[in-house]
Order: C-alpha cells, then structure tokens, then sequence
C-alpha cells in the first residue's frame, strides 16, 4: 500500500512539473502581436481595387452602431 502512495505522489510530481510550463507557454503566447495587419490589403483584387478608387470596405455600420456585412455595396452592379 505505501509503495502505491509513493508511485502517485511521484507520478502527481511529474505531471505538475509538465502541465505547468506548458500551461505558462500557453498564457505568454497568447500576448503576442497579430501576424497581420488588419488594414493591410487581404487580396491582389482589393489592392486594384485601392489603386483605381473603387474599394468597397467588407464591414458596414448598421442603425445601432454594430458592424454587419456590406453586402449590397459588395453585390451591387459597378456604375
């Protein structure tokens, strides 16, 4: 019976010693800057879009101030 206690304990020891450096690992990397820059141009087609005056952003306000899809503006036929 004391040999099982002593297996546990060692076996609680070990895993405590692994699950928290990867647990701090964890909480550090998510704190790190975003790899791309929500502004940057997504595709080579919004980049032309840009260049000739005619980009049409992806996100709209709607009445209440909340961002919904700009779906007309996007589907709606160039003038």
């Amino acid at each position: 019976m004391n040999q099982f206690c002593f297996k546990r304990r060692s076996r609680l020891r070990l895993a405590s010693r692994v699950v928290a450096p990867l647990l701090l690992l964890t909480i550090l990397g998510g704190c790190q800057k975003s790899l791309f820059n929500p502004d940057d141009p997504r595709t080579q087609f919004e980049v032309h879009d840009r260049m000739r005056q005619r980009y049409i952003p992806l996100e709209e306000q709607d009445v209440f101030g909340q961002p919904q899809p700009a779906l007309r503006a996007r589907l709606s036929p160039d003038s």
